[in-house]
């Protein structure tokens, strides 16, 4: 659309129509099969198509709109020529069609088809001898199988369409002395706008002026010429007025602040697709999905696909647009990009025979039958309901029901068609008197009406309820209205319908501009640092968002169109707005001047649209007052005896008259030339300061370009090599897109806060990485589907994998046969110890297997994506494809040369770039399918220098994730390693282990614990480097361990500089010991204490400050090395006195124990009664806490008791007003030296104000840290 209504300079744009052309059958070269449009010769001669061609168009060119002869020709009669009988239907039918020009601007045509026939006795001959031919052959094939032709004929008139009755009367027949032949012929109309109802209606009256029984009042040459001439554009915010051959005719256009010209009826969109539908096709235009639309009826498809692109304002379609696809294109379905084509269905055909290349992301909209087919996963419009709501109600007081109307607007087209025909005869120009035409009084006695009848009854539409409004055509003179009554409905209908729509994204994106990125100081340095730059916060703009709105606005700011839209807002600071921008942001303006930038613009309340009356106002208001009047059709200069009328056959029009036009007879070309000069002269200023434009536009293109040089294939010449030419552009387009979404993949997640994260994590919102994912796994499908020979399946990539699965399997049994089986990879990984975790292989077949176990998923598409997903998470991707593609036979055999797969260079840096995804953690599978079982593998590793290796007591262990927890399992007796399966536990945070100190041996020096996900490979180890025993350490049962995740061997090997930051380790062996022992040499002073104090709270406040779906684990953060219990037992260690008194270790606890005894024992005595109260109830809850913890039914050692206390403390906001008191409490002397942080007055004051900074917070503890304490 960008283009539709400025064409360059150099243009004389004023015109109202560029061409008139005239298409059908050439004479000279007679009946051509047309092969292109692949019919089959099984079908009768009168069913198969023939070459069509275009027998005139005038003017012969015209330099800004190039005239494009064989993509005009394939478009004004997409099936080629069609032959009739005298038996058959033969009602004129109306289309219009699109061509994109490769700069994406657009020229429109309006067709109207009839029957005319056949004079030429060669071409009936010709005829005859085909059916001569085809009933020999069926003849032969009838008695081979006697039954199955008949069968199919029967089924098709099942099907009851309305030509099947006159199927049976011609089923092998034409027979040239009784029958008379009729071939197809049209007429069309070029224009630079899509004026649907004027072109609509001068065309009409065209036609009447052939069939009528009186010659028309000039020749047709006046009125093609007055069309082509001196008819201008009405300007902007303008209605005009021109004549056809019988009636004048009105159109208008938007002014500059109104939203585009758009004169398809909405109204149809509505009735053939009804609501829900179409908002949900709507969805999946904007997120750039294929989408492909199908019917018999070629108007149907361009209504449909130019009513949803309208609704997209202010965004615009960015990439192929074939509204019409013809029979001859069918190869462009294999374009790896996303489209929307329309393909017309034959009658009688069926969806399932449909072989199309891609399904993964494809919604197929089936408009004749009511129904769509949707793509697997897309995220829902945001307030889908209220939006269904408000448009339903605007349907409703025009008389529309939301859910559709189908049939009514089927057999009402079929009778449109008749009353034409009617009207036509009825020598009164179709002026009816009367207000409503009374339609079965209009078409009784017409024989084809009996035909209709009995096969609405059979297709079971009622014809009683058909309420059909009054005038289908033209309307009464004397009405106070120039233009139609139902006209002037769809006008305001459309214009309503669009605001609703236009409403939504101005609320959404009222805010847009806060969040561009205007970085580049002119246009020249932006454009050719297009790539590099980002120019859309889209981070800052997704927090910005209401949460209902963000799955879907996290996938469609990453679109082609919205890309496009915020390019076009950049340039907006060097150049003249694009329209729809303009427009749009005079929206904007205007809603923050009634909302005064009211916070509602943030808030996911829905807002009506406010604008209904007005927009229909103004197109009223047009329509009442005409501004302009063009000049009146005249006689042209014309040879005597050239325009000759015989009734039914279109004139061969003279072309001297009509090649050019007058030379400056009227205003508005002298005006045109004068605002062209003054563009000429601006144009040759900025060329002067600016770039070259070529190259200026070289650039443009290339920065919008990715999918865009691809955006719309010529329709034109279709040899092997352009073909050839059109699919390498597509390799390229795609090996491109390829890089850009790794590249962003990798710059999010790495760029993201690494740097201040003082814990790992560089993680972008689990949204946007969702979105980056999906659109990656999007991506692989439409590579993997571009060049199939043969579609099997839904997926490409998944019947790929199962055919490479099939063989290697194979392979397998034959190996396994002749070897006896012997296992690979078994090596273990080693620890100290020498126990350890056995290495897991990495298998392609075994990672399709896990997706193959996974009932919860029931498509092909859901196991590719899973499947993807796993290899991404085991970072295994780029090699698995390696793999896969490295069995060249089953490519070959699957894909054509062309394909990207079998581009041998493209295929390595495509690998290439997805091996670049390696460098970042994902937990793309783990954190999408929740609820599968996963089997899990643990390992514990003892110290056996110090202790036994195996515990004569019984141990036990429990696992816990982000997910849930196993609840405790008993480790089996001499055992330490085991497997168990439970559901997704998600990322492994801590292990609880423990044993019930029974038998000699029962005290146990663990070093670590192990766990494996056995489906993704990842490895958590929980460091311990503690006694577990009465007696030993402190004495403790069980510990709770805290996880990090291991990275695996070849992430060492990718080299340590591109890792994400790690996460936060737990507590290591060296630091416990030592902490207990304290032997004094690698002591931290009060400093380093301190700092550690204020690093670990501030860890915990960016964690809160975080969106919820980016922060870590908040255990770790406690926890964890450099956590805040290890942060306060340092705090509480420093000056603790002699660690050994006789041999038995004092612990931090045994102090904390000591002032308990002191507090329940002693009143204190408090400077006044505020202060005493509020001591005597911290002094309550501390000894209340303390005992509920030493009571807890768990052999939890001191060490694990002092931070069970902590990460309670810091929970219920108490650990500042327990800090004083342990500072003032007589214990302390006893216990603490003079210098003891704790006896600083000081230190004690900034550590409480530090702490007082996390009462804000809602902290929520893991089950497993506080397990059995209740307080």
């Amino acid at each position: 659309m960008s283009g539709s209504g400025a064409p360059g300079p150099g243009a004389a744009p004023c015109r109202f129509a560029h061409y008139f052309v005239l298409c059908g059958i050439d004479a000279e070269s007679g009946l051509e099969p047309d092969e292109l449009a692949g019919e089959n010769f099984d079908q009768s001669p009168l069913r198969r198509t023939f070459k069509s061609k275009v027998l005139a168009h005038y003017p012969q060119n015209i330099e800004w709109n190039p005239f494009d002869q064989d993509a005009v020709n394939m478009l004004c009669m997409p099936k080629g020529l069609s032959f009739r009988t005298q038996a058959d239907n033969r009602d004129p039918q109306l289309h219009s069609f699109i061509i994109t020009r490769e700069d994406g601007s657009r020229t429109y045509g309006f067709v109207l088809t009839f029957y005319e026939e056949v004079t030429s006795k060669q071409i009936c001959t010709a005829m005859q001898t085909l059916y001569q031919m085809h009933n020999a052959e069926q003849y032969s094939s009838v008695c081979a199988s006697s039954s199955c032709s008949m069968d199919s004929l029967a089924s098709s008139i099942d099907e009851g369409d309305a030509t099947s009755l006159a199927k049976l009367q011609r089923y092998n027949s034409y027979d040239i002395s009784r029958d008379t032949l009729y071939v197809s012929k049209c007429i069309c109309l070029i224009t630079p706008l899509p004026f649907m109802q004027a072109c609509k209606k001068f065309l009409i009256q065209l036609y009447k002026a052939v069939t009528s029984q009186q010659p028309p009042p000039l020749p047709l040459e006046s009125y093609i010429h007055n069309i082509l001439y001196e008819v201008p554009l009405p300007p902007p915010g303008r209605s005009l007025k021109f004549y056809g051959v019988y009636e004048p005719i009105i159109c208008q256009r938007p002014g500059p602040n109104e939203l585009p010209l758009s004169d398809y009826p909405l109204r149809e969109v509505f009735e053939l697709l009804g609501l829900e539908n179409l908002v949900q096709v709507f969805t999946c235009v904007l997120l750039e999905m294929q989408i492909l639309l199908y019917s018999q009826d070629y108007q149907r498809l361009m209504t449909v696909a130019e009513g949803i692109t309208t609704l997209l304002f202010p965004f615009q379609w960015q990439h192929v647009y074939v509204p019409i696809l013809p029979a001859s294109l069918l190869h462009f379905l294999d374009a790896p990009v996303p489209y929307l084509m329309g393909l017309q269905s034959k009658e009688g055909t069926d969806r399932s025979k449909l072989e199309l290349p891609q399904e993964a992301n494809l919604c197929f909209v089936d408009i004749d039958s009511h129904f769509i087919e949707l793509p697997e996963e897309f995220p829902q419009f945001p307030n889908k309901l209220e939006f269904i709501q408000e448009i339903s109600e605007v349907l409703l007081q025009f008389g529309i029901p939301p859910e559709g109307n189908l049939h009514c607007s089927d057999s009402a087209t079929k009778l449109k068609n008749l009353v034409l025909s009617d009207l036509v005869n009825d020598k009164k120009n179709g002026n009816i008197p009367g207000n409503a035409l009374n339609m079965y009084e209009l078409l009784k006695g017409n024989e084809t009406i009996a035909r209709l009848q009995a096969l609405t009854k059979r297709t079971g539409v009622m014809m009683e309820k058909m309420a059909i409004t009054a005038p289908l055509t033209e309307k009464e003179k004397d009405g106070k209205l120039p233009c139609e009554e139902m006209e002037l409905r769809d006008y305001k209908l459309n214009v309503q319908l669009r605001e609703v729509f236009a409403n939504r994204f101005t609320q959404m994106f009222a805010d847009y501009e806060a969040f561009v990125i205007q970085a580049a100081p002119d246009m020249e340095s932006w454009l050719t640092n297009r790539e590099q730059m980002q120019n859309f916060d889209k981070a800052s703009f997704l927090s910005d968002q209401p949460e209902p709105y963000l799955p879907f606005l996290s996938h469609f700011i990453e679109t082609q169109m919205f890309a496009t839209f915020i390019d076009n807002k950049i340039i907006s600071q060097w150049e003249e707005k694009d329209p729809f921008l303009r427009v749009f942001d005079s929206r904007i303006e205007k809603l923050r001047l009634y909302n005064v930038r009211a916070p509602a613009l943030r808030t996911s309340n829905y807002q009506k649209c406010s604008t209904l009356k007005e927009a229909a106002q103004s197109i009223e208001q047009r329509l009442m007052k005409i501004d302009h009047t063009a000049i009146h059709p005249h006689l042209l200069d014309m040879k005597i005896g050239q325009g000759k009328y015989e009734q039914g056959f279109f004139p061969k029009l003279q072309s001297d008259v009509l090649a050019t036009g007058p030379t400056n007879n009227n205003r508005w070309t002298s005006r045109s030339t004068t605002t062209q000069r003054r563009k000429d002269r601006l144009r040759q200023h900025s060329e002067h300061i600016g770039l070259d434009n070529d190259l200026r536009e070289k650039y443009m293109q290339e920065a919008r370009s990715l999918g865009k040089n691809l955006r719309q294939p010529k329709l034109s010449d279709l040899s092997p090599a352009v073909i050839a030419q059109t699919n390498w552009k597509f390799v390229e387009g795609l090996l491109k897109e390829c890089r850009m979404k790794t590249k962003r993949m990798l710059v999010e997640k790495m760029g993201h806060e690494a740097v201040e994260l003082g814990h790992g994590e560089a993680n972008i919102t689990g949204l946007e990485e969702n979105t980056l994912i999906a659109s990656l796994c999007d991506l692989l499908e439409r590579i993997w589907s571009h060049g199939l020979q043969v579609k099997q399946g839904k997926s490409a990539l998944w019947s790929h994998l199962l055919q490479y699965q099939e063989k290697e399997e194979k392979q397998e049994r034959s190996a396994d046969v002749s070897a006896g089986g012997v296992a690979v990879g078994t090596e273990r990984r080693k620890s100290d110890t020498g126990i350890s975790l056995p290495t897991l292989r990495v298998s392609l077949i075994q990672d399709m297997r896990h997706v193959q176990n996974m009932s919860e998923i029931k498509t092909d598409v859901g196991r590719a994506r899973a499947w993807i997903r796993l290899s991404l998470e085991k970072k295994l991707l780029s090699q698995h494809l390696k793999q896969l593609l490295s069995n060249q036979a089953l490519a070959k055999k699957l894909y054509k040369r062309y394909a990207f797969l079998r581009c041998e260079e493209e295929r390595e840096q495509f690998l290439y770039h997805l091996l670049s995804l390696n460098a970042v953690d994902y937990f793309c599978f783990t954190s999408v399918f929740t609820t599968i079982m996963i089997p899990y593998r643990s390992v514990i590793i003892p110290i056996k220098k110090l202790s036994n290796a195996i515990t004569t007591s019984n141990p036990w262990i429990c696992v816990s994730g982000e997910l849930g927890d196993t609840g405790v399992m008993q480790i089996p007796k001499n055992h330490l390693e085991m497997t168990f399966e439970c559901q997704n536990l998600g990322k492994l945070t801590t292990v609880q282990i423990g044993h019930d100190n029974s038998g000699l041996l029962a005290k146990w020096l663990v070093d670590c614990v192990m766990v494996r996900n056995e489906i993704t490979g990842h490895t958590y180890k929980f460091p311990c480097g503690r006694w577990l025993g009465k007696g030993v350490d402190d004495g403790s049962l069980e510990r709770i361990l805290i996880g990090e995740l291991v990275s695996s061997m070849s992430d060492e090997e990718l080299g340590k500089q591109c890792r994400t930051p790690p996460q936060q380790k737990s507590p290591t062996m060296a630091r416990r010991l030592s902490i207990t022992s304290l032997t004094g040499k690698n002591k931290p002073n009060a400093g380093q204490i301190q700092e550690g104090i204020g690093e670990a709270v501030n860890n915990i406040v960016k964690h809160f400050h975080k969106p919820e779906k980016e922060r870590g684990s908040l255990t770790i953060l406690l926890c964890g090395e450099n956590g805040l219990v290890a942060a306060l037992e340092q705090v509480f260690h420093h000056g603790f006195k002699s660690a050994r008194i006789f041999h038995k270790n004092v612990f931090i606890w045994d102090f904390i124990e000591k002032a308990v005894a002191y507090f329940e024992t002693s009143d204190q005595i408090g400077d006044n009664e505020e202060t005493l109260l509020l001591q005597r109830s911290s002094c309550k809850t501390f000894c209340h806490y303390v005992n509920a913890i030493n009571t807890a039914p768990r052999n939890i050692g001191k060490d694990g008791k002092f931070q069970i206390l902590v990460c309670l403390g810091t929970r219920d906001h108490l650990l500042s007003q327990w800090i004083p008191l342990l500072a003032e409490c007589p214990p302390i002397t006893r216990m603490y030296e003079e210098n003891a942080l704790l006896r600083d007055r000081m230190t004690v004051n900034s550590l409480i104000r530090v702490l007082q900074t996390l009462q804000d917070f809602n902290i929520i503890l893991e089950g497993s840290l506080i397990k059995g304490v209740d307080v």
